[in-house]
């Protein structure tokens, strides 16, 4: 028998239609998910019941946004939403730029290089973003003259760039050792090999742990609320000090978070499947 028969006959057929059976179809995962986050939600109101605790969701509108004289005012939860969105947005580009110059410096000549790269990694991979945002910004804050905001940012960028920096360098290293030489004999210098030939190779293969981190400093963003930036938590913590609508507001910021890390990852799937076609 030919080999590639041989290996056509291997495969095994396609999910939707293994074994004819329904618990292999995507409707059957899709109903597995919705019974599980029903089954966490009715946990979440019986515990509330067994409590006495007096549900109160027509009150959760106006602190998003409401109407008032024709004029839409949004509320304290959407104003933090925008803190959110404009702190990952900063941190993920600055994230990426220190990942890329980790990547660089452990994949360069350079010992010194290296080593500082090494170091880099190992020290923040090593402690917990908790102490080191309060490095920032008892520490480095003072120092370099930046408001909390900007603490923040800088915190979250240095933390999660370690993590961005080794799967830059694995993107680049999967790329085949052929690529490079054909690189070379052409005579490209190394920024226009790593710019022409490496980088468009490696970033399919970089999108799916990259948009993790992606999603993870989303999640990490929350925590910047220790040293009082005005985000979604933080306002979310303000509004139950005033109200003690614990249990609906927690849940509508749980619910906004995985809106937007659901969308992120919908939108990075689609973004790889372009790139690498």
């Amino acid at each position: 028998m030919p080999a590639n028969a041989a290996a056509r006959r291997s495969r095994p057929p396609p999910r939707e239609v293994r074994g004819g059976r329904f618990w292999n179809r995507p409707w059957f995962e899709v109903l597995q998910f919705a019974v599980f986050v029903g089954a966490l939600l009715g946990l979440a109101v019986s515990g509330a019941m067994r409590m006495g605790y007096n549900w109160q969701w027509y009150r959760i509108p106006a602190y998003i946004a409401e109407i008032a004289d024709g004029e839409l005012i949004w509320g304290p939860l959407a104003r933090g939403l925008l803190v959110t969105l404009e702190l990952t947005g900063w941190s993920v580009l600055l994230t990426l730029a220190i990942g890329l110059t980790a990547a660089l410096l452990r994949l360069s000549d350079s010992f010194s290089g290296r080593i500082l790269a090494k170091s880099y990694l190992e020290v923040v991979r090593s402690t917990p973003l908790l102490i080191q945002i309060y490095l920032f910004y008892f520490v480095l804050g003072p120092i370099l003259g930046l408001d909390r905001f900007w603490v923040g940012v800088l915190a979250l960028s240095v933390f999660e760039g370690a993590f961005a920096g080794e799967v830059i360098r694995a993107g680049i290293l999967a790329v085949r050792r052929g690529q490079w030489e054909a690189g070379a004999s052409l005579g490209l210098t190394r920024i226009e090999l790593y710019r022409s030939v490496i980088l468009p190779q490696a970033i399919p293969l970089m999108l799916p742990p990259l948009t993790g981190i992606v999603i993870s400093l989303i999640r990490n963003s929350a925590i910047v609320s220790v040293i009082a930036v005005f985000d979604l938590t933080t306002e979310a913590r303000n509004i139950i000090a005033e109200t003690f609508l614990s249990f609906e507001i927690w849940i509508t910021v749980a619910a906004i978070y995985l809106a937007f890390t659901v969308v992120l990852s919908a939108f990075a799937t689609r973004l790889e499947h372009r790139v690498s076609t």
